[in-house]
């Protein structure tokens, strides 16, 4: 069996991450996207414990107070946050947990859990993140320019992970991402 690490994946909306991340769930057998806990009410065709554990706000203040997070924020007025005892019970069973996070929250993880790998996807320029932004289609051009600005902040914070990936060419990349989980899986412990 493997040994169980933490990767946490960062990186500027619109630089391929959850790409990344379904390309990586592929590859690596013993891999396991954690699932979040939120306060925001589940949507049609949802179940708990698969898309997000949902709970009240009392619930999750309470997780909040026994440290039972390792992140958590507020995003248009609902909380978000990892839930420590799923993470913990993956990890323990060797398995390779991941979490999809912003920037804050992967220096939260960080300061509770510092064996954590921090991994941050970013895009080839400042271009090609808009011109991925546009070429979705989906969001207003207000939306994309404050998507834009929040991508340069995250951007100042790259030299702070273990690893950065420019995903400029999809196959390198996840390439690259997972030989980085695999050469960690296999690291002796200790």
């Amino acid at each position: 069996m493997r040994r169980g690490n933490l990767f946490v994946i960062s990186g500027p909306s619109g630089a391929g991450k959850g790409t990344l991340v379904a390309r990586l769930l592929q590859e690596v057998p013993d891999a396991w996207v954690s699932v979040s806990a939120t306060t925001r009410a589940p949507r049609a065709g949802e179940a708990d414990g698969v898309q997000y554990f949902f709970k009240t706000e009392d619930e999750f203040a309470d997780e909040v107070a026994r440290d039972g997070l390792l992140e958590w924020a507020r995003y248009a007025g609902n909380c978000y946050g990892t839930p420590r005892a799923s993470v913990e019970a993956h990890m323990a069973a060797g398995e390779q947990v991941i979490l999809e996070i912003d920037v804050q929250g992967a220096f939260q993880v960080r300061d509770k859990m510092p064996e954590a790998r921090l991994v941050f996807i970013e895009p080839p320029s400042l271009e090609v993140l808009e011109e991925r932004l546009r070429g979705r289609g989906t969001e207003t051009d207000e939306v994309i320019a404050r998507r834009m600005a929040a991508a340069e902040v995250e951007l100042s914070q790259k030299m702070k992970y273990d690893i950065r990936l420019v995903n400029d060419d999809l196959d390198d990349a996840a390439r690259a991402l997972v030989a980085y989980v695999n050469e960690q899986a296999e690291r002796p412990r200790g």
